[in-house]
């Protein structure tokens, strides 16, 4: 494949730099390249504007409000957001309900949820793993029993990104015990507003109230919110989670992240010369680089391919592998390239307005709490391990 932009491509990506010029405020590409924590207005803000451009739904057809850009200009799109300090799209519903919709959806589930998903209307998280139900998800025990017009879900869901922000919450629930434990699971749309779900914080090493516990007791949901069939909902769960270990790649905030540290290693000093001209440092980049430069064209190629949907499996676990420990590699050098600086952190100078002197320089500020948040990353959308044996099971038969 030609990796040269054509005439055209060159365009878009002036198009949408002139785009991120004009309409992200400073402000807010400020609190992301410096690393300060997001309210959900900042977050919210931002997919508004994407959207009254038309710019949202990049991975969306064109008939449900979808862009209609081929990969290449998905690419530009990631990289140059990345690159300007625009905040990440919240996936859960954009690009991980969204897909799940539009290939197993009714038509009234369509009409009714894409819209929302795209005015924001609806603000989605995800119910998948559980006490005890992580990468081996087959095994969650949530029960949905069916009694008219209403399934009764009871159980726990862990892990639940942003779910203190959310009005709605896609689960995956057992609705039958016999057979092979996927067969038994179903895929529901449920409002947090509920009588008998309660979210309750889990906060990080780094501080901050990322994730939640959300309980689900006698919780009624109306059987019209049931995607596609029952217990068929575990072939809905691989479909949407091709779309999570792909974004979990995240190519443009890598390459991001690298500058990043490009940048620290030539501020920082190793006997008197800049820390980027030490050989074994240097090496170590390097390494990253020609990773990052891979997995960026393997991510093209996938995005490109007109089977991409049926491939997806396995080359999505490879791009997550891949993806995650780039990030953490970048994590782990950043933090040595700034030695004492990167200690632990008070968890309040990454909130907007703080005001007390630093520690340090101020491009060592978040080093140390992306370093600790990003310990997961490996670990989400299915850990390593799971994904290795997606690889070898679909692509090797072993």
């Amino acid at each position: 494949m030609d990796l040269n932009y054509s005439d055209e491509e060159l365009a878009f990506r002036d198009e949408v730099r002139k785009f991120l010029d004009e309409e992200l405020p400073k402000s807010l590409s400020d609190k992301v390249l410096t690393g300060k924590r997001l309210t959900r207005d900042d977050m919210q803000g931002w997919h508004d504007i994407l959207n009254n451009r038309g710019w949202l739904a990049d991975g969306w057809p064109e008939e449900y409000g979808g862009t209609g850009w081929n990969a290449v200009q998905k690419q530009i799109f990631e990289d140059e957001s990345c690159a300007a300090g625009a905040p990440r799209i919240i996936p859960f519903g954009l690009k991980m309900l969204a897909p799940v919709l539009i290939k197993y959806g009714s038509d009234a589930q369509k009409d009714y949820y894409l819209p929302r998903i795209l005015d924001g209307s609806d603000w989605w998280c995800q119910g998948y793993s559980e006490p005890g139900a992580g990468s081996d998800l087959a095994s969650l025990k949530t029960r949905a029993v069916r009694d008219g017009d209403h399934y009764v879900v009871n159980g726990q869901k862990t892990w639940t990104t942003l779910g203190q922000y959310a009005n709605k919450i896609f689960c995956l629930v057992r609705t039958s015990t016999e057979g092979k434990p996927q067969e038994g699971i179903s895929f529901l749309l449920i409002d947090m507003d509920t009588p008998g779900i309660t979210v309750r914080p889990i906060i990080l090493l780094e501080g901050t109230h990322e994730v939640n516990e959300v309980f689900f007791d006698d919780v009624r949901v109306p059987v019209e919110n049931l995607i596609g069939e029952e217990n068929k909902g575990w072939t809905y769960a691989k479909y949407l989670l091709t779309h999570e270990r792909t974004n979990i790649a995240n190519v443009g905030a890598n390459k991001v992240a690298l500058a990043h540290l490009r940048h620290i290693a030539k501020l920082q000093k190793i006997r008197e010369k800049p820390l980027i001209e030490d050989p074994y440092f240097a090496q170590r980049l390097a390494q990253i680089e020609m990773d990052l430069d891979a997995m960026s064209t393997t991510n093209l190629r996938l995005l490109s391919s007109p089977d991409s949907v049926a491939n997806a499996g396995p080359m999505s676990s490879m791009l997550k592998i891949k993806g995650t420990e780039i990030r953490q590699a970048i994590n782990d050098l950043t933090r040595r390239a700034l030695g004492p600086y990167a200690m632990p952190f008070v968890s309040e100078a990454l909130d907007a307005g703080y005001n007390q002197e630093p520690i340090g320089p101020d491009y060592a500020a978040p080093v140390a709490a992306d370093y600790f948040n990003n310990r997961k990353i490996t670990i989400y959308g299915g850990s390593n391990e799971i994904q290795r044996g997606i690889i070898s099971k679909m692509m090797m038969g072993l």
